[in-house]
């Protein structure tokens, strides 16, 4: 039985996530920041819920920890929780517009993975999946002509281009874990008052494919439901 974490799985790509690979025989931990509605969402899933607050230390610490006394391990942690920002030029953009954005979206998703490092070395076969963007890439963000390049905010891309250099540097470092950092799409959300051109069935897919590999999977890749991303 596959053991895997999800964070932010109350609602969204997470939510969908869940679904999916409850329906694939995981063994799901939903994690929430709010515990009513993580309750009720792992109700609906069939998943077991976790308070898990991404930019609390003592949260996370305490998710490792019931996670530990309920099974002893995990297979899978899915990186997904995030937040969006008001988009702004960089003209106007300061160092407390990037603050929350990096506080959830970098420092969030290194504290979760810091913390279940030692229940992930425990299995025979550990997947990481961070839930990166298309705006991450440096490579679309500067080419003309691209939706990215027309985005002209500067907070969520520059927090994404930090998840993908953490992926990286996980990848080297841990060779025996499948690292990847995944771009779900312009999907409808909470996160861009659902004005995503796709739906969350859509944008989970590439999360499902990459929390599903076998230890002969890819790692190190920036990929979407297409293929794979320039960094």
């Amino acid at each position: 039985m596959t053991t895997t974490l999800i964070t932010g799985a109350n609602k969204g790509l997470g939510f969908e996530t869940a679904r999916r690979l409850v329906a694939a025989g995981h063994t799901v931990y939903a994690g929430s920041r709010d515990a009513e509605r993580g309750r009720r969402a792992a109700e609906q899933l069939g998943a077991r819920p976790v308070l898990l607050d991404v930019t609390d230390d003592a949260s996370v610490a305490q998710a490792a920890k019931t996670i530990e006394a309920d099974g002893g391990g995990l297979d899978v942690l899915v990186n997904n929780a995030g937040i969006g920002e008001e988009v702004i030029g960089p003209e106007e953009t300061t160092a407390d517009t990037l603050r929350p954005l990096f506080e959830t979206n970098v420092f969030g998703m290194v504290r979760v993975t810091h913390a279940f490092l030692p229940l992930l070395r425990r299995s025979a076969a550990p997947v990481l999946v961070n839930v990166s963007s298309g705006l991450a890439s440096m490579t679309l963000v500067s080419t003309p002509d691209t939706p990215a390049y027309a985005f002209p905010g500067v907070a969520y891309p520059a927090s994404k281009a930090a998840v993908n250099m953490v992926t990286v540097q996980y990848t080297k470092a841990f060779p025996g874990m499948r690292v990847n950092a995944v771009e779900p799409g312009y999907t409808a959300t909470d996160l861009n008052g659902h004005r995503g051109t796709q739906t969350v069935e859509e944008g989970a897919e590439i999360i499902v494919r990459m929390a599903r590999i076998g230890p002969d999977g890819p790692t190190g890749g920036y990929f979407d439901a297409a293929g794979t991303l320039p960094w």
